[in-house]
């Protein structure tokens, strides 16, 4: 089935990160020939289906050229296929099917990356949804093993028997959660094992890693995921100054606000998600960031960016 992006790099689903404020704003700033596409934040299926609403409320109430996949994570393979046709109706452009959350509560929950040690359930998975759904594609992102990465193939193998359209591969395994080490390698094995696209994910920290993702595993797309915290504009590779850097960072806390009635704490906490990683236009120097970080009236965080926007 032929997928919907419009460019080659995409941005990851971030659990209490790429909701619809975040997401939006990077979407519009990058042009669709480049960021080809974003994802929802994993969306969790327990024992029922989810309603049409809360499916549509994941989605956001904005639409832009590139696509938004719904991420859906869950055990119960019917819930979970009746959620993705619910999500098919709402107007949801692709499902993802998440197999590689590392945390504890996805595990307890056999799911997430629990499934990585039993690749003839996570092919029921995937096959349970892909059956659901009528014209939309259904894709799958794994993480390249649970404990060790010895059965790479097996597991792309058994997403892809599963018709999974596309096979994203994050390339550190659950043990390794979000270390610093990365190895690109075990990419470019899942690629060698299946005929479907794969999109490669992790280790991606400027804009040209992007290419070299591309050319040294096959891969056919990059996600990107933390890096994009702190360069929204890393999939165009456009430089920005510290006012353009500050406006971003302005229009989402002004976004969170008006959308939610977000307090200002949250909203400065959601700021700060951002300014821990910030690199963009030179806003957040190294030397500054426990200074921002530290900051605790979040009138004064705001303050701080507005003076930004104008100097």
């Amino acid at each position: 089935m032929q997928l919907p992006f419009t460019g080659p790099w995409l941005l990851a689903p971030m659990e209490g990160v790429t909701e619809p404020c975040f997401r939006e704003l990077v979407l519009e700033r990058n042009p669709p020939d480049t960021l080809g596409g974003a994802f929802t934040e994993f969306v969790r299926v327990v024992s029922e289906a989810l309603p049409a609403k809360t499916l549509r409320k994941h989605l956001g109430p904005r639409r832009f050229p590139q696509p938004v996949g719904l991420q859906l994570m869950g055990a119960d393979l019917a819930a979970l296929a009746e959620t993705a046709r619910r999500a098919e109706e709402s107007g949801a452009p692709l499902i993802d099917l998440n197999f590689g959350c590392p945390a504890k509560g996805a595990l307890r929950g056999c799911s997430g990356s629990d499934l990585l040690r039993d690749p003839v359930r996570l092919e029921q998975t995937v096959k349970a949804v892909k059956e659901a759904v009528e014209s939309i594609p259904v894709t799958a992102k794994i993480r390249a093993g649970y404990d060790h990465a010895n059965d790479v193939e097996i597991l792309a193998r058994a997403a892809e028997a599963g018709g999974a359209d596309l096979l994203t591969v994050h390339c550190r395994t659950r043990a390794e959660f979000y270390s610093e080490a990365v190895e690109w390698e075990r990419i470019a094995r899942a690629v060698r094992a299946v005929s479907i696209p794969v999109c490669g994910n992790g280790g991606v920290r400027t804009h040209a890693d992007l290419e070299r993702m591309r050319a040294e595993t096959g891969c056919s797309y990059v996600m990107v995921g933390q890096a994009a915290l702190g360069d929204p504009w890393i999939f165009s590779g456009r430089s920005v100054g510290a006012a353009q850097a500050a406006d971003f960072l302005v229009a989402y806390a002004d976004l969170l606000a008006e959308r939610s009635g977000t307090r200002p704490a949250r909203v400065t906490g959601r700021l700060k998600q951002l300014l821990a990683r910030w690199t963009a236009g030179g806003l957040v120097e190294d030397e500054e960031r426990g200074e921002w970080l530290s900051e605790r009236d979040p009138e004064r965080t705001l303050v701080r960016l507005r003076a930004a926007m104008t100097a």
